[in-house]
């Protein structure tokens, strides 16, 4: 009887220790050995895009860094709304990150039925770069400066024709920003992508555009189109003779089209942190830097929290303009 006793006491225990053992084999990795896999980096969009481009650039960078591959898996599909969801559903081990654009910022006021909530469900690892966008028209409305346009506009009301790569995308809602912080009609053409409506803009369809500055500058150096205005809180290397929105008598104005990296809600801190610290060292690389730069890029790294900080004051800024254009995407 003792001897049983004394058995079932011992296999008990190496149960108690088995489960223990496999219990911290499930537990997310400590920073100190992060990331001690492969990383799977989330684009919610179809490869060849914008935020593609940045992502394999950086994954290139982090798993030299790391010695572990980071993995670039695009997720496209509901304006990016598809990708996001699937990162902050995914288990918050540090071990699926995903890159979003300024568009996760406005998501929630675009979709009714958004299947995540970007503040509670997505944590901010760190932006990752900007990429200035610049208003521009055709020769033939006749304007130089924003200021001019805008008078030409309140002359003409409706007669002015902008495009877009479609409706709720960025160049829509920042263009919308300016409509209403300066009470001008505009008419809005929306296109199926940058380059119809770059096309069409070149046809003489469209008067102006909000537009990377990438993919203008050998048509403003051309004279095919004419730049007013970067829309950001700077001036553009690519272009820094154009001023600002701001600085053409338009205080207040700010439209910043940026990237930056986020984990599921409830990865741990200290790999949050590790993650941030690793990501800012690769965005100071001067090479970084340069293949950056010949794709319409700056590198923008931030903390954590001020990235949290960015994507709270965006959300609400964002808001107010889907609501007062009454713009929507279902």
């Amino acid at each position: 009887m003792k001897l049983m006793l004394t058995t079932m006491f011992g296999i008990a225990i190496a149960g108690l220790l088995a489960v223990s053992m496999s219990a911290s084999a499930q537990k997310p990795a400590t920073a100190a050995v992060y990331p001690s896999k492969s990383i799977r980096m989330i684009v919610p969009f179809a490869p060849g895009g914008g935020t593609d481009i940045i992502a394999r650039l950086v994954a290139q960078d982090l798993s030299q860094a790391w010695g572990q591959s980071v993995v670039v898996d695009n997720r496209g599909g509901g304006g990016g709304t598809v990708g996001t969801n699937l990162a902050a559903k995914s288990i918050p081990d540090g071990y699926t990150m995903v890159l979003c654009s300024l568009g996760v910022s406005y998501a929630p006021a675009l979709y009714s039925k958004l299947p995540y909530d970007t503040e509670k469900d997505l944590l901010p690892i760190s932006m990752v770069a900007t990429q200035p966008f610049v208003y521009v028209v055709i020769p033939a409305v006749g304007v130089n400066s924003m200021q001019e346009l805008i008078a030409l506009a309140k002359a003409k009301p409706g007669e002015i024709r902008y495009g877009t790569g479609g409706s709720g995308g960025a160049s829509h809602l920042g263009t919308e920003l300016l409509r209403m912080m300066t009470g001008i009609d505009l008419v809005h053409v929306p296109y199926k992508g940058t380059g119809p409506a770059l096309t069409a803009m070149l046809g003489g369809e469209i008067h102006m555009q909000l537009i990377g500055i990438s993919s203008v500058v050998p048509h403003m150096k051309s004279g095919r189109m004419r730049a007013l205005a970067v829309s950001g809180a700077r001036r553009s290397a690519a272009a820094p003779e154009v001023p600002t929105v701001a600085e053409s008598g338009i205080p207040g104005y700010e439209f910043d089209v940026w990237y930056g990296m986020l984990f599921p809600a409830g990865t741990p801190r200290a790999i949050v942190g590790k993650a941030n610290a690793e990501i800012n060292r690769v965005l100071k690389s001067p090479a970084l830097a340069q293949r950056f730069a010949a794709v319409g890029l700056e590198p923008a790294g931030n903390t954590p929290e001020a990235f949290a900080k960015t994507i709270r004051s965006e959300i609400v800024k964002w808001r107010k303009v889907v609501q007062a254009a009454k713009i929507r995407v279902e």
